[in-house]
């Protein structure tokens, strides 16, 4: 059994930088870890993921610049680094991971059997 928990949100002022973990357990073979965020009254969004086993790495065209994932094999940790951030960057952020086999549609919620609790990332102006 997957289990994810994220640590590291908090408040920051637009332009400002933040990172997320994702300390993952139970991983016994290859999967897609992908960060979500989900603003009130809005859908649950795609943002940046990696693949544990190669490394290779999917960054949503909205946060493409600003955004990078990374990860840390000996911690089993995945982390999200957003920097140049912007209000409507606010929301909760949620690490995610699925099985293969992987198809293009990496950004949808309902592909992924595993969630973390999430964390809230605020971005004041």
């Amino acid at each position: 059994q997957v289990q994810l928990v994220e640590s590291g949100g908090g408040s920051v002022q637009a332009g400002g930088s933040l990172s997320v973990s994702c300390v993952a357990s139970g991983l016994t073979s290859a999967y897609l870890i992908t960060w979500f965020r989900q603003a009130p009254g809005k859908e649950r969004e795609g943002v940046a993921g990696i693949y544990t086993n190669t490394g290779g790495k999917l960054i949503a065209n909205s946060v493409l610049g600003r955004f990078t994932v990374s990860r840390d094999n000996a911690r089993n940790t995945f982390s999200l680094h957003m920097n140049k951030m912007k209000v409507e960057d606010t929301g909760m952020y949620y690490c995610a991971a699925r099985s293969p086999p992987w198809d293009h549609d990496w950004t949808a919620p309902a592909r992924y059997t595993y969630w973390g609790q999430g964390t809230q990332v605020t971005v004041s102006s």
